[in-house]
């Protein structure tokens, strides 16, 4: 997977990118795919918003999750996300939300490909 292939949305403030694997797999993309079109329209007009004006207030859209991961919020999914430098989201994971809490196997997820993807930015691995 490439640069262009990992971008959701190319903001005016931030460009959001799926993250990949060392595989080139992206659990969050593979989510979105699945979606219906209008779970879809609802992901991007979050990604838009975020990507064009560098905020979302309402937190019922878009929420600080703690440990630097942040969740979109269309309901009923939720994609987590973290900032890197560059003006950059990537989002990490996806799921359906089934409960009130944050699962913390989901968030732990998110933090594991966050280091996953700082190592490899570093190695110089990440976008060959």
């Amino acid at each position: 997977m490439d640069k262009t292939d990992c971008i959701a949305y190319q903001g005016i403030v931030y460009t959001i990118e799926w993250y990949f694997d060392e595989r080139g797999k992206s659990p969050s993309f593979k989510y979105y795919s699945e979606l219906s079109d209008m779970q879809k329209r609802k992901v991007l007009l979050l990604f838009k918003r975020i990507g064009d004006f560098g905020q979302i207030n309402d937190i019922t859209k878009f929420r600080y999750e703690g440990n630097d991961i942040f969740a979109f919020k269309p309901k009923p999914d939720r994609f987590l996300s973290f900032f890197v430098k560059g003006n950059k989201i990537i989002v990490a994971n996806a799921f359906q939300k089934k409960s009130q809490k944050l699962p913390q196997e989901e968030k732990n997820k998110s933090i594991r490909f966050r280091n996953d993807y700082y190592k490899r930015l570093k190695e110089g691995k990440y976008y060959e």
